[in-house]
C-alpha cells in the first residue's frame, strides 16, 4: 500500500489508501477557496447551448455506486466510435435542467464552465448526436463539498442516452467528504469514466479512468516567467500550511540542523484572511509572497492532507521547483519529482544533496514543461484527456507525449501474433528460426523482411513449410529500421520482432512471450541490457554484463504492439530515425525510447553508449527506468510431470 506512515493509527480511519494511480494526479493541500458560481455561461459558437433540457423528478431513479471491475472492453462501447479519417473522438455535451431541483449548493463553478468553454471549442465536439462517442455532462460534479450526493445521481440518470453510464465522462477534483475522505467520487454514477484528482490505487480502475492533476487557480492567476535551472537562495522550502504537527516537528528539525539550506514557511498569522493572504506565506514574521517564494529553491517539499489530490504540486511545477514527495518509492511519480519514504524523512537533506547537479537542472525544466502542458488551465485538463481517452480509441494514431499510452483497441483483423524477422543472407539459420517459430501456436503469420539489395531471396520451394502465410518482403534500402515498418501485412496487434540468428529459443519460451498481452504497452522479451550513468565521464553508459537489473529489451526477441510500428516509422523525434539507419546500429535502444516515454553480449557497448546519451539529449529526458524483473510460468520450477506444465519446455538452455 502507498503512504506508508508511522502514525498508521492516527489516519486509519481517515485514509484506506495512498497516493494517486497516475502522474498526473496533484498531491496535497486543500482546494483554494476561489472557486466561484456563475449562471451567464454560453457556449454558443458551437450552438451548444440550443441542446435538449432534461426535467428532474425527485423521485427519479439512482444509479449504481460504480462498477470498480469497469475496462475499456468491458464498460465502454468502442463502436459508437466510428472511423473518421482523423482518428478523433467525438464528444458530445449533455444539459440538465436543475430548475426546482437543485444538486448544487453554489451552481456551476467558474472551472467547469472553463472546462465545458475548451470542450465546445475543441476539435473533438460535435452537435451532432448521432456521431457522438463520449458524453460530458453539464452536471459540476468538481467538488464534492459542493453537491447534494443524491441529487447530483438522480440528474445522471435522468439523462438521455445515460445508458447506465456507458460511454459518459465524469470530471471530479475533490472527492470524498469528512470524516472518510474516500478518493474517488462518492456520487453513484454506475459505469461512467472518472477523470479524478484523489484516486488511490484501489479506486482508480487502471486504463479506464483518467487521474488528472487538481487544478490550482492561485498560480494560474499569477504570472510567473520561466526561470532557467541553476542555483537558488535556498535548497529545500516547504510552503504548505496546516500540514501535521508530527511533519513539522521532523522540518524543523531538519531547519535547525541546515540552517539557511531550508526554508519552512506557514500560513501568515497577523494578516487578516481573504483572496490577498492566501498569495502570502510567512517565516518568523518575515512575508513572503506565494506562489513567488517557490521560485528560490530547486526542491519543494509536497506533504499530504486530508485528501490525496490536491493543488499544491501545480504550484510547485509552475516555479520550476522539483516536488520532493514524501511517500512510497513504489508509488508512481512523475519523471520531474523525487519519492523519498515517510520514514526516510530526516534524511532527505542527504538525499537530495546525492543528486548530480545536472540531474537536478533537466528536473526543474521538466517540471515546468508539465505544469505549461498538463497543469495550467482548465482547457489543458480537459483536452489531455479526451487526448488520452482518444489514444485508448486510436492507438495507432496515439501522440508521442510523456504521458503513458494505454492500448485498448477495436477488436484487430486477426487474432495471435505476427512474427517479423529481419534477414540479410544468413539462410540456414533464418530457416531455422522460421522452423521453430512455426510450433507456436499462438503465430498467425510469418514476414521475413528480405534486406539484402544485391541478392535475391531464395526460391519459393525451398522455404519451409509451414501452417501459417509466410510472405517476403523485398526492401528498397538496407536499413535496420526497416523491421519496423508498419507493413500492410500486419493483421494482428502483437508482433514479435526477432532476429534471424536467435535459434535458441523454443516455441513454448516463443508461446509464454505472447502472455504480452497482459501489458500490450510495454516491450516484453528475452534479451535485458541496462543504461547506468558514468559519474565520472558525466554520461550515460551502455552495460551488457549480466545483472539482475534492466532498463531496455532488446528487439532481436521481443513482443509489442503494432502501433508502435507506425510511431516509430511516422513520429520518433529528431533525427534519431535517420541517425540510426546511418550508424546500422541501435535500433532496438530506440525503441525502448519510444516505448517508455539476457544471453549474449553486444560486441560494441561503447556505440551503444553513444547512441544512449544522442537519444537522450533528443528526447530530453533520460525515460528509461532500471528494474528487478523477471517473469516465469507457473510451476516453471516445480517437480510436477511435464504433461500438467502450459511450458513444459522452457529454461533448458
Amino acid at each position: 500500500m502507498c503512504m506508508k506512515t508511522k502514525h498508521r493509527i492516527y489516519y486509519i480511519t481517515l485514509f484506506s489508501v495512498v497516493l494517486l494511480g497516475l502522474i498526473a494526479t496533484g498531491m496535497f493541500q486543500f482546494w483554494p477557496h476561489s472557486i466561484e458560481s456563475t449562471a451567464d455561461w454560453s457556449l454558443d459558437r458551437h450552438s451548444v447551448h440550443d441542446a435538449s433540457l432534461v426535467g428532474l423528478p425527485v423521485s427519479n431513479p439512482i444509479p449504481e455506486r460504480g462498477d470498480l471491475s469497469c475496462r475499456m472492453h468491458t464498460c465502454f462501447d468502442v463502436y459508437r466510435c466510428s472511423y473518421n479519417p482523423k482518428n478523433r473522438i467525438k464528444v458530445r455535451l449533455r444539459f440538465v435542467d436543475e430548475v426546482g431541483v437543485p444538486i448544487s449548493s453554489t451552481g456551476l463553478s467558474r472551472e467547469y464552465n472553463d472546462l465545458l468553454s475548451a470542450i465546445s471549442d475543441s476539435e473533438f465536439y460535435t452537435h451532432d448526436i448521432t456521431r457522438a462517442c463520449l458524453f460530458v455532462p453539464s452536471i459540476d460534479v468538481l467538488n464534492q463539498n459542493s453537491l447534494r450526493i443524491r441529487k447530483t445521481a438522480q440528474a445522471l440518470a435522468m439523462l438521455p442516452r445515460w445508458d447506465k453510464g456507458m460511454n459518459h465522462l465524469l470530471f471530479n477534483m475533490l472527492p470524498g467528504g469528512p470524516p472518510d475522505y474516500n478518493t474517488a467520487l462518492d456520487v453513484p454514477r454506475d459505469r461512467a469514466l472518472l477523470a479524478g484528482g484523489g484516486f488511490s490505487t484501489w479506486t482508480y480502475r487502471q486504463g479506464y479512468d483518467v487521474s488528472i492533476p487538481v487544478y490550482s487557480p492561485l498560480s494560474a492567476g499569477v504570472e510567473l516567467p520561466e526561470r532557467q535551472p541553476g542555483p537558488r537562495r535556498y535548497f529545500i522550502l516547504s510552503s504548505q500550511t496546516a500540514i501535521h504537527r508530527e511533519y513539522r516537528a521532523e522540518l524543523e528539525r531538519l531547519k535547525e540542523e541546515n540552517e539557511e539550506a531550508l526554508l519552512l514557511l506557514d500560513k501568515c498569522s497577523n494578516l487578516s484572511q481573504g483572496a490577498a493572504s492566501a498569495r502570502k506565506r510567512c517565516y518568523k514574521g518575515q512575508v513572503f509572497n506565494y506562489p513567488r517564494i517557490l521560485q528560490e529553491s530547486p526542491f519543494c517539499v509536497v506533504l499530504r492532507g486530508a485528501r490525496l489530490g490536491q493543488a499544491t504540486l501545480s504550484d510547485v511545477l509552475q516555479a520550476g521547483c522539483v516536488p520532493v514527495i514524501l511517500a512510497d518509492p513504489s508509488c508512481p511519480s512523475l519523471r520531474a519529482s523525487v519519492v523519498i519514504p515517510e520514514e526516510k524523512l530526516p534524511e532527505m537533506y542527504t538525499i537530495l544533496k546525492s543528486i548530480p547537479h545536472r540531474q537536478v537542472e533537466e528536473m526543474q525544466r521538466q517540471a515546468r514543461w508539465f505544469w505549461d502542458a498538463y497543469f495550467s488551465s482548465m482547457k489543458a485538463i480537459s483536452i489531455t484527456t479526451l487526448q488520452i481517452i482518444n489514444d485508448r480509441i486510436y492507438p495507432c494514431a496515439a501522440r508521442t507525449e510523456l504521458y503513458s499510452m494505454p492500448l485498448y483497441l477495436i477488436p484487430p483483423r486477426s487474432p495471435g501474433f505476427t512474427a517479423v524477422v529481419l534477414t540479410y543472407d544468413r539462410i540456414e539459420s533464418l530457416f531455422r528460426v522460421i522452423t521453430e517459430i512455426s510450433k507456436v501456436p499462438s503465430l498467425a503469420k510469418l514476414l521475413v523482411v528480405w534486406n539484402n539489395l544485391n541478392k535475391s531471396p531464395p526460391d519459393d520451394s525451398l522455404w519451409p513449410k509451414i501452417a501459417v502465410p509466410l510472405k517476403v518482403v523485398r526492401t528498397k534500402e538496407n536499413k535496420l529500421s526497416n523491421r519496423f515498418f508498419p507493413y500492410d501485412e500486419i493483421e494482428t496487434e502483437a508482433v514479435l520482432a526477432i532476429d534471424d540468428d536467435i535459434i535458441m529459443l523454443t516455441s513454448d519460451e516463443l508461446q509464454f512471450g505472447y502472455e504480452w498481452r497482459e501489458l500490450p504497452d510495454r516491450l516484453v522479451g528475452y534479451l535485458g541490457r541496462l543504461h547506468l550513468w558514468d559519474h565520472k565521464m558525466g554520461k550515460w553508459k551502455y552495460e551488457s554484463e549480466w545483472t539482475n537489473e534492466v532498463s531496455m529489451v532488446l528487439t532481436g526477441a521481443a513482443f509489442y504492439h503494432k502501433c508502435f510500428n507506425y510511431l516509430d516509422t511516422y513520429k520518433m523525434p529528431g533525427d534519431i530515425k535517420n541517425w540510426v539507419d546511418a550508424h546500422m546500429n541501435s535500433e532496438d535502444i530506440a525503441m525502448n525510447f519510444l516505448v517508455v516515454t539476457p544471453r549474449k553480449k553486444f560486441k560494441c557497448p561503447e556505440c551503444r553508449s553513444e547512441c544512449i546519451n544522442k537519444f537522450a539529449s533528443v528526447f530530453g529526458t533520460m525515460p528509461l527506468k532500471v528494474v528487478e524483473h523477471r517473469a516465469d510460468p507457473v510451476l516453471y520450477k516445480d517437480d510436477f510431470p511435464e504433461k500438467l506444465k502450459s511450458f513444459p519446455n522452457i529454461g533448458s538452455l
